[in-house]
């Protein structure tokens, strides 16, 4: 009987040492060494085979996205209402942000559409820093002057503020980009890259066959402001993306579903990476 267990112990042992040995390419839990089998080579041959550069054309990049406001913003008002340096003046620390008819807050938008773009955008080899860590309804901020500084604490390549306007204008509807006014101190430093990065993600949201505004002035889906604290406060290159009207019932639907939000955030993408290869 003994004999008979010490053959079968042996035939079992010889079944899984090849499944161990695929599996296993370092050293095991208790420090003994693993034999290097046909799997180890494998292994070592796909870590070691560089990924092509065109397949990550934003390697060494590092992108800021902004997802405007916060979910619990209105739960915080004396938070939110706090002046701070917005550039020349002072402006609250946030705002609730809109929504949709329905109540998909902008909040959300925001940050969903953030979720797909730095998907993306770590894709194609970039590294990406969100101003905010959540969508939480009892979370509040961070304020427009630390989210218009953020670019320049991290050395980023850029910054792309998301958000969705709320007009109530009848028949408004279309996204526009909003670029930073050139504003000596402030601002005058980074206007021109600005503006053509603001050029850059409008031309990809045309691209997506997104309209343009139809109720800003000029109607070219481009707007110039100096009053924005994420621009003024921006020590890196920095456009505001407002992606339609949540007011309007036929960009409301595509906003809320997950097809729609994709949409918007694959337009980022190429406006971003589109931008930065011609730099």
């Amino acid at each position: 009987m003994l004999a008979r267990l010490l053959t079968l112990g042996v035939a079992c042992l010889v079944v899984l040492l090849p499944a161990a040995t695929d599996a296993v390419t370092t050293d095991a839990p208790g420090g003994s060494p693993q034999p290097a089998g046909r799997a180890a080579s494998r292994s070592a041959a796909r870590v070691e085979t560089p990924v092509p550069a065109a397949a990550r054309p934003l390697a060494g990049r590092t992108v800021v996205l902004d997802p405007g406001h916060q979910l619990g913003n209105a739960r915080h008002p004396r938070e939110i209402d706090r002046l701070v340096q917005a550039g020349p003046s002072r402006k609250p620390c946030n705002t609730t942000g809109t929504s949709t008819d329905s109540g998909y807050p902008e909040a959300t938008l925001t940050w969903q559409v953030a979720m797909v773009a730095r998907r993306d955008l770590q894709q194609a080899g970039a590294r990406v820093v969100l101003t905010r860590s959540s969508n939480s309804a009892s979370a509040w901020g961070p304020c427009v002057d630390a989210r218009g500084r953020l670019g320049g604490r991290v050395h980023a390549d850029l910054t792309v503020s998301i958000h969705g306007d709320g007009s109530y204008a009848r028949g408004a509807r279309g996204f526009h980009v909003i670029a930073p006014a050139s504003v000596r101190g402030w601002t005058d430093d980074i206007a021109a890259p600005s503006r053509r990065l603001a050029l850059s993600l409008r031309s990809a949201l045309g691209r997506a066959r997104f309209p343009r505004a139809n109720y800003i002035a000029g109607g070219d889906g481009l707007d110039v402001r100096s009053d924005l604290g994420t621009l003024n406060l921006s020590d890196v290159p920095v456009a505001m993306v407002e992606l339609g009207n949540m007011r309007n019932a036929t960009e409301a639907r595509g906003m809320r579903s997950k097809q729609g939000r994709a949409r918007y955030a694959h337009a980022l993408t190429d406006g971003i990476t589109r931008y930065l290869a011609a730099r």
